[in-house]
């Protein structure tokens, strides 16, 4: 057989092809010839599946898909042990790639996502928590505890918990009326989305705080929850002492019960990585801290959630009500409603296919 010209790099003229060239540009025709057929089938089906979802598939070529792939992927590995021409090899590579994405990827857009996050997936991930829920709820409450009689031993420690400004009037030695004044509000709704958007970026900061220290085996998780609710049990020291503790804590539960809760699940969604990483159980401590994670990561979508609530909450009608009944019924409804969803709300798992 005559070997075909190619064209030299050195010259104007031609020499002919070394055999071994020849031989290899056989074999990769042969081997292109032999399958090029199952390929195209699977390019096709491939291209119709990326225009029009399953909707424009037969019921043979969905059947055969599989196989199809599995094909592609035998003769892929071949082209790379036996070193056939690189159009060819490029060519199975990216239809391997297709293939792989339709048979084994993601078979939900966003919208069937958030729909199964928020009719069910979230409050199972949560319920999944549910010891280190109880762990960093027992930890709140001794937070408030602590900071309670803390500042009712030495009223110095007040200052080390609250953060007060110049102008702040909480702080020891406020009139009953400086401090329900603060339980008010003077300049209506002027302001309030911006307002709003500053209470969900704190919020927020807090939550994924509380989250991401818990690779330090839950420990920083923990600490940080008993220093913010030590500031609570601050604040409900001072109004005590002046009778106005049902005041603050209707002003606190409008907002309160969203975000005290969004924190809870924060500081026990980083409790559970660090608890998986200290006691890994049968599996190797980086996948029991994965499976963790991905637990958690669950959790911490739907506290951002919970965030711009209480963001909402707290910029709009903690301010825009001020009598302490109907602010109870915000924040006792909100909480009803958490604790629904979250522990009655139990829907079957919807199918992901």
């Amino acid at each position: 057989m005559r070997a075909p010209v190619i064209s030299s790099w050195f010259g104007r003229g031609q020499v002919a092809a070394p055999p071994d060239i020849e031989s290899a540009a056989l074999r990769s025709d042969r081997f292109r010839l032999e399958r090029e057929g199952e390929w195209r089938r699977l390019e096709d089906i491939l291209a119709r599946m990326e225009r029009g979802g399953l909707k424009r598939i037969a019921d043979d070529d969905l059947v055969a898909l599989p196989t199809l792939y599995r094909t592609a992927a035998s003769s892929l590995s071949v082209a790379r042990e036996t070193s056939l021409d690189a159009a060819t090899l490029s060519y199975l590579e990216a239809l391997v790639q297709r293939a792989w994405f339709q048979v084994y990827g993601p078979r939900q857009g966003f919208v069937r996502w958030l729909r199964g996050f928020i009719f069910g997936g979230w409050s199972r991930a949560v319920r999944a928590l549910w010891l280190d829920i109880c762990v960093a709820l027992f930890v709140m409450v001794a937070g408030t505890i602590v900071g309670w009689l803390l500042v009712a031993r030495d009223e110095a420690w007040y200052y080390r918990l609250y953060p007060a400004g110049g102008d702040d009037p909480r702080v020891p030695g406020a009139s009953r009326e400086q401090l329900l004044e603060t339980l008010g509000h003077d300049e209506g709704a002027f302001g309030l989305a911006g307002f709003a958007a500053q209470l969900f970026s704190n919020n927020s900061g807090v939550c994924i705080l509380a989250f991401a220290l818990g690779f330090a085996f839950g420990i920083p998780s923990l600490m940080l929850l008993v220093h913010n609710l030590a500031l609570l049990g601050a604040l409900l020291w001072l109004f005590n002492g002046q009778g106005l503790v049902v005041e603050l804590a209707a002003w606190l539960s409008v907002h309160g019960t969203t975000e005290l809760f969004g924190i809870l699940l924060s500081g026990a969604a980083g409790l559970h990585i660090g608890r998986a990483m200290a006691f890994p159980g049968r599996l190797p401590v980086l996948e029991a801290a994965a499976a963790a994670g991905r637990r958690s990561a669950v959790v911490m979508v739907g506290v951002v959630i919970m965030m711009i609530v209480a963001a909402l909450l707290e910029a709009f009608p903690r301010q825009l009500v001020e009598d302490t009944a109907s602010r109870f019924v915000i924040g006792g409804t909100m909480l009803v409603f958490w604790l629904s969803y979250f522990i009655l709300y139990r829907p079957a798992p919807q199918d992901a296919g």
